[in-house]
């Protein structure tokens, strides 16, 4: 009996250490796998850093003004008896705009035309007599200034009724009515407003220090809500002489073309005055870059070879770099790269440090320094 438990006391035991025995090789395979996982290659899309030209240009935003705009006002109290424009549209300089009651002044210019009449004959008579010796100049000299007198009475009744006249003072482009039909105006109270809108002036300000870079007639291109995709050109045409003491910039205007006269006094407009000498930049696309908040970075495409096998293979190295303007689907890189090096131009965000990819530019999207998205 003891012989029996002895030997099934000896079967278990052989049988739990071959059972340990597979459970550790298992676990020692396992172990092994963990410590250098055989994970497939990353199928990428490329792209190279190269060096091109990009101009030189200063952006700022700039407000848009009337090279000649007023509101036309009344000058002389009346009741207006007649408009003569249509709210909207163009006008001549001297047109007729609305015109004021003046039935009292024309009545009394008749009775000033008639005094002015008599004071003249009266001065002829008075001229025979002081040749022939027969009054005294005293008399002729009051004679003669009551005429002048009556003819400024006169002329000056006729210059009330003139600006009772509202006309346009100079041609162009009139907005809506402020006015109406029997409507008493006091004096200075506005009629319409008229804007010349071609060209425009687009006024803006740039820092001091750029200052010494800009000049009278250098190009300039402005955008604008409104109009578009359009890029209007113009040229600067005078720059402030004073600084403003606040911010330390100078006020700038340039002239554009408005020949669609799309472009209205008082619309905000992007501005960028284009500088003659061009620089070289190293650009990449912008969706090569991995951004974040302590440093942004690029993953560097770079060939391995495989020292059991002579396989070569192709690796990711991340390298931080240090962005500047961005134009585009493009970014200036000013450190970290190199032109010729090869980076991954999209998808980053999926990617790590030493990771194995494969390059496939299939779908590859275009990158362009003007895009111009569709609208879907």
């Amino acid at each position: 009996m003891t012989k029996r438990i002895l030997i099934t006391l000896v079967g278990v035991l052989l049988l739990a250490g071959g059972l340990a025995g597979i459970k550790t090789l298992q676990i020692r395979k396992m172990m092994d796998k963990g410590a250098a996982p055989l994970s497939p290659p990353e199928t990428v899309t490329a792209a190279t850093a190269q060096t091109v030209s990009w101009e030189t240009a200063l952006v700022a935003v700039g407000s848009l003004a009337a090279v000649q705009g007023v509101t036309v006002a009344a000058e002389q109290p009346g009741k207006v008896v007649r408009i003569a424009f249509t709210a909207g549209g163009a006008v001549k300089a001297g047109e007729l705009l609305v015109q004021l009651d003046t039935v009292a002044e024309e009545a009394q210019l008749r009775a000033l035309e008639t005094s002015a009449s008599l004071a003249k004959v009266n001065l002829g008579r008075m001229t025979e007599l002081v040749d022939k010796g027969l009054v005294a100049r005293a008399d002729y000299d009051s004679t003669e200034a009551s005429f002048k007198q009556a003819v400024a009475q006169a002329d000056n009744l006729r210059a009330v009724i003139a600006k009772k006249q509202i006309r346009a003072p100079f041609s162009g482009q009139l907005g809506i009515r402020l006015v109406n039909l029997g409507q008493i105006l006091k004096e200075g109270e506005p009629v319409v407003s008229l804007q010349v809108l071609q060209p425009i002036l687009v006024n803006f300000s740039l820092p001091q220090q750029e200052l010494a870079r800009v000049r009278p007639g250098l190009g300039v291109r402005l955008t604008a809500d409104g109009v578009g995709e359009a890029v209007i050109t113009g040229e600067i045409t005078a720059i402030n002489p004073e600084m403003d003491a606040v911010t330390r910039s100078i006020t700038l205007q340039a002239t554009v073309a408005n020949s669609d006269e799309r472009l209205h006094p008082g619309m905000f407009a992007t501005v960028s005055v284009v500088l003659p000498d061009r620089r070289e930049v190293l650009v990449l696309p912008a969706t090569a870059v991995l951004y974040a908040p302590y440093s942004d970075s690029v993953f560097v495409v770079e060939e391995k070879k495989d020292e059991a096998t002579g396989a070569a293979s192709r690796i990711l190295r991340q390298q931080f770099v240090r962005l500047g303007e961005r134009r585009g689907d493009f970014v200036a890189v000013q450190d970290g790269l190199k032109p010729g090096e090869t980076v991954v131009s999209t998808g980053v965000f999926k990617l790590r440090n030493g990771q194995a990819v494969v390059v496939d530019n299939a779908l590859a999207p275009p990158f362009e320094q003007a895009p111009k998205p569709e609208n879907n």
